[in-house]
């Protein structure tokens, strides 16, 4: 087999075969297939597509190219939650303990942040205490005790969706919807998972802008989970302003713990109700969709979600009386209000933007390297939709230092103020299970 034949195969729009795909993988991995002849059959594949067939082999793959994680000692079916990311997601710091709650277990793999805010890592590590440097046997432990444990992402999983990945990142072919598809799955895949739950954003803060391409993705990853063996479904959710009103470290622990109370922001609540009753259907705890967000509703209610959230953070060394004593938390010095110009609605919160001014207070990392502020971020508080007077407040600004200047302008350049009144985002677009 000659990868110079591959890759005119594919440019001619032709089907490639499982073993072409674990030939081309595995010579990728080890270094015989060099990057100008990766980089040439991504920009095919970027242009010709891949059938359903060669998305799951490619994923599978990439899956078997390094180790692979056996969650086969947790008792139960291990379901998986994925987001394509956005701003203000706060959604696995409520989805943990709350499907937990109801009996699912949360073996969570996750990782640290690079843009806006940190990653479910650098968010739980505001609590004082809180480690995920835990090994396999422990991990397995806690999750059987607790039903959750959350451990950093380890080992050797899927080298070559890392390699490939590098080098999609600086020959345009990011944007292919076979192969973004294929690196998000193989990574959920090689973490063990039984069923995966997608959260696609759509929308300006959403890494697929587009309604129609999110769609067509989250239907991609679902043929994918579905064609080797994990039950998948997907739920296309708004990211045209941000989630929730936190965006910040320590600010969305808080707003975690209050969404756990059921006295989190509406539409955050509503989003981890609606991914958490696939997880529990999926985990096979409910019959129905219906039956498994009552259950979910009912945990809120009587306060063993929160109490499932004290036990997990105990668990990892954290100090659970933050649950209780928000004080507890990293605490900002400075406290900003970014007052409205004039009277009207909030038509427009462009939500990579607003994240962008979060970083710059320090609760992201622009490089690998940046140090994160855990205490500081922003707290919108007016949403699209909301009427607002001159001098109210549209965001409280939390920071460590006294200039915030060029922050504030980064706001006001991000909220729009129109006259007329404006309705909110619709919250969830679809919701994809074949």
């Amino acid at each position: 087999m000659r990868m110079v034949d591959l890759i005119e195969k594919k440019r001619d729009g032709k089907e490639l075969t499982k073993e072409e795909i674990q030939f081309i993988i595995k010579g990728y991995t080890e270094g015989s297939i060099p990057d100008y002849q990766m980089s040439s059959l991504a920009m095919a594949i970027f242009f010709q597509g891949m059938t359903e067939n060669e998305r799951a082999e490619l994923t599978m793959a990439m899956v078997h190219s390094g180790d692979t994680i056996d969650l086969s000692a947790i008792e139960g079916i291990k379901v998986d939650k994925h987001s394509t990311g956005g701003v203000g997601d706060t959604t696995t710091l409520v989805l943990g303990p709350l499907v937990a709650a109801v009996g699912v277990p949360v073996a969570k793999m996750s990782g640290r942040g690079l843009g806006h805010t940190g990653g479910t890592i650098d968010k739980l590590e505001s609590v004082p205490g809180f480690h995920v440097e835990i090994d396999n046997d422990e991990f397995m432990k806690l999750v059987n005790e607790n039903k959750i444990a959350v451990i950093g992402q380890s080992g050797n999983l899927t080298p070559a969706d890392k390699k490939l990945y590098a080098l999609r990142d600086v020959t345009g072919t990011v944007n292919s919807i076979p192969l973004i598809a294929s690196s998000i799955m193989s990574k959920k895949i090689a973490a063990g998972a039984d069923a995966i739950v997608l959260d696609v954003k759509t929308g300006a803060g959403a890494f697929m802008k587009d309604l129609e391409d999110s769609k067509e993705l989250a239907k991609a990853m679902v043929s994918i989970g579905n064609a080797v063996g994990r039950n998948t479904m997907a739920v296309i959710s708004d990211m045209s302003q941000p989630l929730g009103r936190a965006i910040g470290n320590a600010l969305e622990v808080q707003e975690a713990i209050d969404t756990l109370r059921g006295e989190g922001p509406e539409d955050l609540q509503e989003l981890c109700l609606t991914l958490g009753s696939y997880m529990v259907y999926l985990a096979k705890q409910a019959t129905s969709l219906e039956e498994a967000r009552t259950k979910l509703e009912e945990v809120i209610r009587s306060g063993k979600a929160l109490e499932t959230f004290k036990t997990f953070l105990a668990a990892q060394g954290g100090d659970a009386s933050v649950v209780d004593n928000p004080n507890a938390l990293p605490q900002a010095k400075y406290k900003f209000e970014l007052e409205a110009k004039e009277d009207g609605f909030v038509s427009e919160i462009v939500a990579d933007a607003v994240g962008t001014a979060a970083m710059w207070l320090g609760a992201g990392r622009a490089t690998k390297e940046s140090e994160i502020d855990l205490a500081v971020g922003l707290m919108l508080n007016k949403k699209i939709g909301d009427e607002v007077k001159k001098g109210e407040s549209l965001v409280t600004i939390y920071s460590n230092q006294e200039d915030v200047e060029q922050v504030k302008q980064k706001l006001y350049d991000s909220i729009t103020i129109s006259k007329d009144k404006v309705e909110a985002p619709t919250l969830i677009y679809a919701t994809i299970t074949e």
